[in-house]
Parts: structure tokens; sequence; C-alpha cells
């Protein structure tokens, strides 16, 4: 796995958390889809900013997708079927309750 890590010129003082869970739950691609569409929406609803969403979840039909977004993009696609599905957000003043509700946790 690489992991590249872009600065955009943040502030030092901007203190990013990452919320992650565990979760056995199927998703259905029009869920995941709008679960996406939700956190890119940048209102604020979710935390003051979403900087990186991923993850990978059991769908519906038996399948897994992995997912990841940043703001200008997102993206979904099939891969291999792992123990549990996993979620992580990591922004800046997250509402861990929000975003639990998103994913239907």
């Amino acid at each position: 796995h690489h992991h590249h890590h872009h600065h955009h010129g943040h502030d030092a003082d901007e203190v990013f958390t990452s919320w992650g869970r565990e979760t056995a739950r199927k998703y259905d691609p029009a869920e995941l889809d709008g679960i996406l569409t939700a956190l890119q929406a940048e209102d604020g609803r979710f935390g003051q900013i979403i900087l990186r969403a991923k993850g990978i979840v059991p769908m519906t039909d038996g399948t897994w997708k992995q997912f990841d977004l940043v703001p200008e993009e997102s993206e979904t696609r099939a891969c291999s079927p792992d123990y549990t599905g996993r979620l992580c957000v990591i922004g800046c003043e997250l509402k861990e309750d929000k975003l639990a509700e998103l994913f239907g946790l």
C-alpha cells in the first residue's frame, strides 16, 4: 500500500481527527453513492472539513467494494472480500454521531 500525503497549505494549528469503525453492515450501491455524495457536500453536516474517507464494505449482492474519497473526487471499485467492513473518515471537527448515522451504524 502506498500512501501519498499532499499538503495543501493547511495551517499547522488545524487539527485533523480520524473516525474509524468496523461494520458487518451490507450496503447497496445507491446507498453507498449517497453516502459519498453527502460526504462531499461540504455543508458542515459531518464536520468542518472532510479531508478523506476510505473504506471497504460488503454489498447487498455479496460483492465487496472499496471506496476512496477526497474533496475533489471519489471512486469505488470492486475488491476481494475481507473479514469485516471497515470505514475511516479523516477531517476537522468531525461529528462522529452524524457519521455513524450516515453509515447506518
